[in-house]
C-alpha cells in the first residue's frame, strides 16, 4: 500500500479491513490457527470496545467489517490483533522446534503478516451489504466450501447498523 494514502477515522463509519499473511503463506491454514485468530480478535474487541459486523478467516488472509473502537482507532486494533496472533503462533513454533532444527535454520524471527493492511470506509448500507457479500463468498470462490454457511470461520451480525450498535 502506498504510504501517501490517508486513513479516515472519527466519522463513525464501518471499516472493511483486509490483512494478508506474509507472502500469502497459509499461517491461518489450520482449524487451530483460525480459532486462535478469532480468540485474539475477541480479546481485542473487548479491550478496545468495537463492534464486529462481520468477518471471514481464510488460510492466508482475513476480512473484517468493524465499527470504530471506543478506546483507539482501527489501526491500533489491527496492530493488536496481528501482534497478538503472531506472538502466540511464533512462540508455539519456537517451543516445538528441535535443537537440531534451531541450529540448522537459525533463530531468526518469522514474519506472519504483511506490514500494511487495506482499510475501506463503509459509509452506506449498500456498501455494507456489498462488503459482507464479498467476504462471505470468499471461501466458495476459493473452492473451500460449496456454500458460505459451510465455512465455520465467518460470521455476520445482520442487525448491525452503520456506526455504533
Amino acid at each position: 500500500m502506498p504510504s501517501h494514502l490517508k486513513r479516515y477515522y472519527g466519522a463513525q463509519h464501518l471499516h472493511f479491513i483486509t490483512c494478508s499473511c506474509y507472502h500469502r503463506q497459509p499461517w491461518l491454514g489450520s482449524r487451530r490457527r483460525r480459532d486462535l485468530f478469532l480468540k485474539v480478535l475477541e480479546q481485542a474487541r473487548q479491550r478496545y470496545g468495537f463492534v464486529v459486523v462481520g468477518y471471514v478467516v481464510m488460510p492466508e488472509h482475513v476480512h473484517l467489517l468493524i465499527g470504530e473502537p471506543e478506546k483507539a482507532d482501527p489501526s491500533r486494533v489491527v496492530q493488536a490483533v496481528k501482534q497478538g496472533f503472531a506472538r502466540r503462533v511464533l512462540k508455539r513454533l519456537r517451543r516445538g522446534k528441535a535443537a537440531a532444527q534451531a541450529e540448522l535454520f537459525g533463530s531468526a524471527a518469522e514474519h506472519v503478516w504483511q506490514r500494511r493492511f487495506y482499510d475501506f470506509n463503509v459509509w452506506s448500507e449498500r456498501k455494507r451489504v456489498e462488503k459482507l457479500r464479498y467476504m462471505h463468498r470468499n471461501p466458495v470462490k476459493r473452492g473451500l466450501v460449496l456454500e458460505p454457511e459451510q465455512w465455520p470461520w465467518r460470521a455476520t451480525m445482520p442487525t448491525a447498523k452503520l456506526g455504533r450498535c
